[in-house]
């Protein structure tokens, strides 16, 4: 008997869950928000650079992560172990003293992760498909309960009606989840309970800032991270390490600014913010000339990554009915390697429960 599984949000938990659920018994549909997949592990191009301006790389992490990137295909793979150096609060740089790490990404950019997990599977992607409402059984009166029906139903912004799925995957970063959950019409007891507990989880923002220059940054490291938040940079990285991403002779930098500053500043023009960011990267970097950058970009992270995670015991309560989280707040830490993992490890669930 062939099932149904709906997934909201084609992220790195998304994407994890429709590849466990390859070669089952499942047809699997996702719901994207965006025009693409991968979410915050996200690339963009511009003026011949490609850029991976959410989430950077994927890191060796565990042997499993390692296996999987080697099985996706050395094809347009870029493997590099140049590295992160850390500052303070007061700009002051020190090399790190952990070995190197190998950091994974593609010539394409970071969202062949998503891509090429998908391409593996037979999960149909509607994308730019926004859910706004969720319904557990068929929403008519019965006099019965149980006659409703066990399965569930999506609408999206549209009024457009999805279903039905006989198990649902939310994904999304925990506050959306919890506005998806404030809509949700499904006569449990535990909706209360996961409303609250997702409703608790919160969210760090960032706003990266890109900055090209058609020179090259002459620095021993890939980039630069931040450890005592105190600093209203959190984060620098230069894309010109990643083969194929940034054309020989020329730099781009990803500059991750801190949550406090970004908070601030989030709606502030980026003419504006990309001078004031460029003269905090000159003044960290020691290097005047990159307050002269020829070009820039910016996007928005008004969720970017968790301060902690949910509780597990709570969010699968919901599985008896067919209703499942994943995500890097459900997994406790902002990295693509653990939301991926744990929608991997909720789509291996989804069998067991039916």
């Amino acid at each position: 008997m062939t099932r149904t599984v709906g997934i909201v949000g084609a992220g790195a938990a998304g994407v994890g869950a429709a590849y466990a659920l390859d070669d089952t018994d499942f047809d699997v549909t996702i719901f994207e928000k965006s025009r693409g997949v991968c979410g915050r592990a996200a690339t963009r191009r511009k003026h011949d650079c490609r850029y991976d301006h959410g989430a950077n790389y994927l890191k060796d992490a565990d042997e499993r992560t390692v296996e999987l990137v080697d099985d996706l295909g050395d094809d347009g793979l870029v493997a590099f172990d140049d590295p992160v150096w850390t500052f303070d609060g007061d700009g002051e740089i020190r090399e790190s003293d952990r070995d190197p790490e190998t950091k994974y990404t593609w010539e394409e950019g970071i969202t062949q992760l998503a891509k090429r997990l998908l391409a593996r599977t037979d999960a149909t992607v509607h994308n730019q498909v926004r859910v706004e409402r969720l319904q557990h059984g068929d929403g008519r009166e019965h006099v019965d309960e149980k006659a409703c029906g066990d399965q569930w139903y999506l609408t999206d912004t549209d009024g457009s009606k999805h279903g039905p799925f006989d198990a649902l995957v939310l994904t999304p970063p925990a506050p959306q989840t919890a506005a998806l959950l404030a809509e949700t019409k499904w006569h449990s007891e535990h909706l209360p309970a996961l409303r609250e507990v997702v409703g608790a989880v919160h969210y760090r923002t960032i706003r990266s800032v890109m900055l090209h220059y058609p020179f090259e940054v002459d620095v021993p490291y890939y980039g630069l991270v931040n450890t005592d938040r105190e600093h209203d940079i959190g984060w620098l990285s230069r894309e010109e390490c990643k083969r194929g991403h940034v054309p020989d002779g020329e730099s781009l930098l990803v500059v991750q600014m801190a949550p406090h500053w970004s908070e601030e500043h989030y709606d502030d023009p980026i003419e504006e913010t990309a001078e004031t960011v460029a003269e905090k990267v000159a003044t960290l970097v020691g290097d005047d000339r990159l307050t002269e950058f020829d070009w820039t970009d910016d996007q928005g992270w008004r969720y970017a990554q968790p301060n902690s995670g949910a509780s597990e015991e709570i969010l699968r309560r919901g599985e008896s009915d067919g209703l499942f989280f994943a995500g890097d707040w459900v997994a406790g830490e902002g990295r693509v390697h653990l939301a991926l993992w744990n929608g991997v490890e909720v789509g291996e669930r989804i069998p067991e429960t039916f």
